[in-house]
């Protein structure tokens, strides 16, 4: 095989007049146009709550991907890879909180006062008050929005950048 693309790919590529023409109509083309656009160009019609602008974005992209050509194949493995290695992260980052039984106990400091929450079949008792979650704990004792597992130290917390300040002042 030679290292000159074939016609089909040579003719795509050439076509930068149509394709410019087209990227410049979108914007006066309707709502109902840009989704037939959509439906001819990926197949399935657009999710119901998309945004004229969206819309055009993605099919802007497609026109230009069709006319230009997608990204290399070792770029899409990449890709696949990084996105691979992103879920595998997430999901050890759930299962890093502990599993709490109940009547644990769970002991924390803020602000000079030792904080302890008991573990319940149905969530948490603290200062004699029941909540659903250690969300809803963490947040009435700082008064802010707080992951809970991460306020009592259940989860591995992020390392602040350098000079970052974390979230209870101390850097």
């Amino acid at each position: 095989m030679s290292g000159t693309p074939d016609q089909s790919t040579r003719s795509r590529r050439t076509d930068g007049g149509q394709l410019v023409k087209e990227l410049r109509g979108l914007p006066q083309r309707t709502t109902r146009e840009l989704r037939e656009r959509w439906q001819t160009l990926i197949g399935t019609m657009p999710p119901g709550g998309l945004s004229r602008d969206l819309l055009m974005r993605v099919i802007a992209d497609q026109l230009q991907e069709a006319a230009l050509g997608g990204l290399p194949p070792a770029a899409k493995r990449k890709l696949a890879a990084l996105t691979r290695n992103a879920e595998s992260d997430a999901e050890q980052a759930g299962s890093a909180m502990l599993r709490l039984k109940p009547g644990t106990k769970i002991m924390r400091a803020w602000r000079g006062t030792t904080h302890t929450v008991l573990v319940l079949d149905d969530g948490f008792e603290h200062h004699g008050k029941r909540y659903t979650s250690l969300t809803q704990v963490a947040s009435a004792l700082t008064g802010t929005h707080w992951s809970g597992p991460r306020f009592f130290g259940l989860v591995t917390p992020q390392q602040p950048t350098r000079g970052q300040k974390s979230r209870d002042g101390s850097e």
